[in-house]
């Protein structure tokens, strides 16, 4: 018989993501994103499917409210041992069940099925593809980091090798901190870049660190060349896999091979906690040679990896006012050229 019920306890939760049937740890799915969420004054609730007592599947489900619409979203969820139609199905009716009792317009749900996976018709009945563009990593690229070190400088594009090489051999030092009070310095840089590029920057960066810096699963890394602060990168730690959530740099410097030297002392740093995979996080899908994201993805790709590909999020809408966030989500995904 299936049931679903609250979980309360970190331990449950967490040995449940980390089982090898899991394949790929999911990031928005980990208890310590719902700490975040917590944190920015989001409602949360920690949902977990039992097959008698066995539990087979857990999903986070965190409300949003924002001006262009209430909808609850599952980010990488849910996650289930096997995704089938009974354990599916019954889940997600319990959630359903949820959001009219809370009167929301939408479910949005995002879990990570890899692109090649049939669905067996799991998203047919009631469900769209969401219209918002290529969100929370929904196409990245991982980088297998179990590698002997030499193995891994190898397998880089010759010119990332050549560029790591010289940064090791300059004067860049690379400052490891887990202190809050950095996390403003890296803010300042970003700040910076999301100015010169244009984009409208994350608002939740140092709740994020917060949050995970105590938990152990969070380092920035501070590039500092002749007494000045020059990049930096924010890398977390879940699971078996390194993420690195967000860099940047200033344009000044861009010719100091700072940002080349961090993520390969990011790639080490996963190395030495002993995880299994460095991931690069969001890379442009391989039919959008033209999008925005084709600098940052040249970038990335030169340090190898393989790029996986996980199912577009999904909308289940339960009132028209669904709309309203439809089409606001679709004008801004065409006016950015995603």
């Amino acid at each position: 018989m299936l049931d679903v019920r609250e979980i309360k306890d970190v331990k449950i939760w967490e040995d449940f993501l980390t089982k090898k049937e899991i394949e790929y740890y999911p990031f928005f799915q980990s208890w310590s994103w719902g700490e975040v969420q917590q944190k920015l004054g989001r409602n949360i609730i920690r949902l977990g499917l039992f097959d008698g007592e066995k539990l087979v599947g857990v999903v986070l489900v965190i409300e949003v409210t924002a001006r262009r619409g209430h909808y609850l979203h599952l980010r990488h969820g849910p996650v289930l041992l096997e995704f089938n139609q009974k354990y599916f199905n019954e889940f997600f009716k319990q959630i359903k069940k949820r959001a009219l009792e809370m009167k929301v317009s939408f479910i949005r749900i995002s879990p990570l099925i890899v692109k090649e996976y049939d669905d067996k018709g799991l998203f047919e009945k009631g469900f769209l593809n969401a219209p918002i563009h290529n969100m929370d990593a929904e196409t990245c690229l991982v980088l297998n980091v179990t590698k002997p070190e030499g193995q891994l400088l190898g397998e880089m594009r010759k010119t990332h090798r050549y560029l790591v090489r010289k940064g090791i051999a300059s004067n860049i030092k690379i400052i490891r901190s887990k202190k809050i009070s950095d996390i403003n310095t890296f803010l300042d840089l970003y700040s910076d870049l999301s100015h010169r590029r244009g984009f409208v920057p994350h608002k939740d960066i140092k709740e994020e660190f917060e949050v995970l810096s105590k938990n152990d699963q969070a380092i920035l890394l501070l590039a500092e060349y002749e007494g000045k602060v020059i990049a930096g990168a924010f890398i977390d730690f879940v699971g078996d896999m390194a993420i690195y959530r967000h860099g940047a740099s200033l344009d000044r410097y861009k010719n100091i091979p700072a940002s080349y030297l961090l993520q390969w002392k990011a790639i080490l740093e996963a190395k030495k906690r002993g995880k299994k995979l460095y991931n690069f996080w969001g890379v442009v899908p391989l039919d959008k040679p033209n999008h925005p994201w084709k600098g940052i993805t040249l970038f990335k790709t030169g340090f190898g990896g393989e790029r996986l590909e996980f199912i577009h999020a999904k909308d289940f809408p339960l009132n028209y006012y669904y709309w309203k966030n439809y089409l606001i989500e679709f004008y801004t995904k065409w006016r950015k050229g995603y």
